[in-house]
């Protein structure tokens, strides 16, 4: 079965990672993938040492059945987002699926490190690639949803809660990435327009693999000097996930909000690629004997409600 048949979709920033796996997961539902980023066969991105292309994504789109096209773009252009859009406008003529994925900051973050010890020059770049190429993207690309008055928006992010992840530039990011979810949520309330935010566990993504000195075939094998990494997971589990809400005909229910792989793959009844399903939150708990914290109901409680909504109800305009 191919749920997404005829659906069409823009996953930007496809090069590895999650962004791959969400792309190819896409394209083994049926959809014609977009597949942007800045590597492409005899151009790698500047400074990027990593081999993956946007071109491999496409054709691996392609080979499980779906349809793949990559497209260079720098998503910190907005000549470049607005072209882009405007391309899939011409070639597709609709826009189901749109997936905020343009990360960039593998050698910018600086974890475990006081702020005031952090570089503000990688913080900046830091939030223009992660954070302002996302709301680039999206104010191009969600004008091609709301002509046909349906679309998904997905923001990759870092956790399903609100607590602190490690380091001051960092969790700004990861959180502004949520909070743009919630945000874009709101504006589009009175459409069938969705924006959520979706979160992968421990990523079993290239760069983690040849960090730890493995490839996919014998990953437990860092097991023994990381012990947590048992618990990980490939990027084709959260792209199973992103799947699974696109062809959710309900998946409005969960606007604004942000969910986990693991919670996804309970409540759909996928799986990892070798047929597990990775749960970070029981992994955590099990292990540290300490609750796992959520951004449940509760927490995003003071989030709704805001005084603008409240004396401005009919914000935004259209």
């Amino acid at each position: 079965m191919k749920p997404l048949e005829g659906q069409v979709a823009l996953v930007a920033g496809a090069t590895r990672g999650a962004g791959r796996g969400i792309a190819t997961m896409l394209g083994a539902a049926g959809a014609t993938v977009y597949c942007t980023g800045r590597s492409v066969r005899g151009r790698l991105a500047s400074g990027d040492s990593r081999p993956e292309t946007i071109e491999e994504t496409a054709e691996q789109v392609t080979a499980l059945g779906g349809k793949g096209i990559a497209v260079r773009v720098d998503h910190t252009v907005e000549e470049e987002v607005e072209a882009l859009c405007q391309r899939i406008r011409a070639e597709a003529g609709k826009l189901d699926v749109l997936v905020n994925d343009i990360w960039g900051g593998e050698t910018l973050h600086e974890l475990g490190l006081a702020f005031w010890k952090q570089s503000p020059a990688k913080a900046r770049l830091m939030f223009d690639r992660a954070v302002y190429t996302h709301l680039c993207t999206s104010r191009y690309a969600v004008p091609l949803m709301l002509e046909r008055d349906r679309g998904l928006i997905v923001e990759v992010t870092d956790g399903d809660s609100f607590g602190y992840r490690g380091g001051v530039a960092y969790d700004v990011t990861k959180m502004a990435v949520i909070r743009l979810a919630f945000a874009m949520s709101r504006d589009l309330r009175r459409t069938n327009v969705t924006a959520l935010a979706v979160t992968p566990g421990f990523l079993r993504s290239e760069e983690m693999l040849d960090g730890f000195g493995v490839k996919e075939a014998n990953w437990r094998d860092a097991v023994k000097t990381v012990p947590d990494f048992i618990a990980s997971e490939t990027p084709s589990y959260v792209g199973r996930a992103v799947a699974a809400l696109a062809a959710d005909p309900h998946v409005h229910r969960r606007a604004g909000r942000v969910v986990a792989s693991w919670t996804l793959a309970r409540e759909y009844g996928f799986t990892d690629l070798d047929g597990s399903q990775p749960h970070w939150a029981e992994y955590f708990e099990r292990t540290y004997g300490k609750a796992y914290t959520v951004a449940d109901d509760a927490a995003y409680a003071s989030w709704l409600g805001g005084a603008i909504e409240t004396v401005c109800p009919d914000w935004p305009r259209y």
